[in-house]
């Protein structure tokens, strides 16, 4: 989905997000929503699990647009706690959306981030954590400032197989396909910024990370603490950064601070 705001009236910007079996009715709310509070959205359905949806995306907004102002990646997925499904069953679904996916959306959509441009990854503080009871070789190669995409990628596939196999723990790897999923999403986050800094130094893109906190979501459920617009704080702060700001810029970041990695 992306929308036009009547204090941005020029920005192209782009919001994802998982819709259970692609409900397009619950897309079109949120657009209902948004326009009655006085915003322009329009909705565009992308399966971000779909290589050529991406690509049609991208094709649509450098047509339509000339590119993206402001990227919120926020699709994700876990399993719950009490799901039957195999761990490497869980392991290969859940990368497959919050870290694979999400790397091919920024493959694409990134050369269309226009100078002054916003990039937001949502990110967990899960990810953080599961860095944290990672070996140290592994946390070593995460915190690296050489670290490739290639490599990461790699790092993130070694999980999966590894979890299928039943010998993750004996690689080094703690017991959460959604942890090592939003480690390597702020890992990436990291590496692109790094990218950005080399390859366009006078643009002012901004990209960084970000946990929203536990939220009352479908995927979250009800008992978490925040509220849907409470946990959109500090996603938005990071995507309104006003122009001319050099940090923060590949940080990750929690309650609108910069957190360790």
């Amino acid at each position: 989905m992306f929308f036009e705001t009547i204090n941005c009236p020029a920005k192209c910007i782009i919001v994802t997000g998982l819709l259970e079996k692609f409900c397009i009715g619950r897309g079109q709310a949120a657009v209902e929503s948004l326009a009655s509070e006085g915003l322009k959205p329009l909705f565009h359905q992308l399966d971000i699990n779909d290589l050529n949806s991406i690509k049609t995306a991208a094709a649509f907004f450098k047509e339509k647009y000339g590119g993206v102002d402001i990227l919120i990646n926020n699709a994700g997925i876990a399993f719950k706690v009490a799901d039957t499904a195999p761990f490497g069953t869980q392991a290969e679904v859940t990368l497959k959306t919050n870290f694979f996916a999400t790397k091919d959306m920024l493959t694409h959509f990134m050369p269309l981030i226009k100078a002054g441009g916003r990039v937001v990854n949502v990110s967990s503080f899960v990810g953080s954590r599961t860095l944290n009871q990672c070996s140290t070789e592994l946390q070593q190669r995460f915190r690296s400032d050489d670290i490739t995409e290639d490599e990461l990628a790699v790092l993130m596939q070694r999980f999966v197989d590894a979890a299928k196999k039943g010998e993750h723990k004996q690689d080094g790897w703690p017991d959460t396909a959604y942890g090592v999923s939003k480690t390597g999403l702020t890992t990436l986050s990291m590496i692109l910024a790094r990218r950005l800094s080399k390859e366009r130094p006078n643009d002012g893109i901004l990209l960084n990370a970000c946990c929203p906190g536990w939220v009352r979501t479908d995927m979250a459920g009800p008992k978490a603490p925040k509220s849907p617009d409470e946990g959109a704080v500090t996603p938005v702060y990071l995507a309104l950064l006003p122009a001319g700001t050099a940090e923060p810029h590949g940080r990750f970041v929690s309650e609108k601070e910069v957190q360790p990695w």
